[in-house]
């Protein structure tokens, strides 16, 4: 009868540490720049709408619902972060997050059809639920893909994601509806950008 092998196998010297063996140095930066893509257009999302809010204001109304806009993307992001973690380790990163992809852009979309503020906040508290899968989620795929002794440069590049949407996020904002729903197009990149990864 043979015994499960232990969680670092395949890993001299790392104990609980597992790596997916047969990846190309070319196949972890097609993952990354999947993982990348998924990360930029979540941080996008918040500078542009935070770049659009008066916009936003004068065109649904609401100014007392203004600060839930932000607020309630960042809460249930956060919420929903070690939920993630734990259904990623149950069925699969891979799964989860295309999951999480699909969230943010069902929502995203939805988001750019709001009628009212009230409307608004519950699409963009959704969408939290796919920004928080991820952010979380890409950090842990990337331990998944990458040796321990890496990790820690590829984990910052893909860091550097969240830092460059500051830019397009300040420009003038013609349409905040439209801005919303162009986070289809970049976001449904993401998972073909991930396929080597099983």
């Amino acid at each position: 009868m043979s015994t499960p092998s232990s969680p670092g196998a395949g890993v001299p010297g790392v104990p609980g540490e597992q790596v997916m063996p047969g990846l190309t140095h070319r196949q972890i930066l097609t993952v990354l720049v999947g993982l990348m893509m998924g990360m930029l257009v979540a941080a996008l999302s918040q500078t542009i709408v935070a770049t659009a809010l008066p916009t936003i204001v004068g065109e649904l109304g609401g100014q007392d619902q203004l600060a839930w806009v932000v607020s309630a993307t960042l809460l249930t992001s956060t919420a929903s972060t070690p939920i993630w973690g734990k259904l990623s380790d149950l069925y699969g990163r891979k799964i989860m997050f295309q999951s999480a992809i699909g969230i943010f852009l069902v929502s995203s979309l939805a988001s750019g059809f709001a009628q009212n503020m009230g409307q608004l906040v519950g699409f963009r508290a959704v969408m939290g639920v796919g920004v928080g899968g991820l952010m979380a989620l890409s950090q842990a795929i990337i331990g998944d893909v990458v040796s321990p002794r890496e990790r820690g440069r590829y984990q910052a590049t893909s860091a550097r994601s969240s830092a460059w949407p500051p830019s397009p996020g300040h420009c003038s904002v013609a349409s905040w509806s439209s801005t919303s729903r162009g986070g289809g197009p970049s976001g449904s990149e993401s998972p073909s950008a991930s396929r080597p990864w099983r």
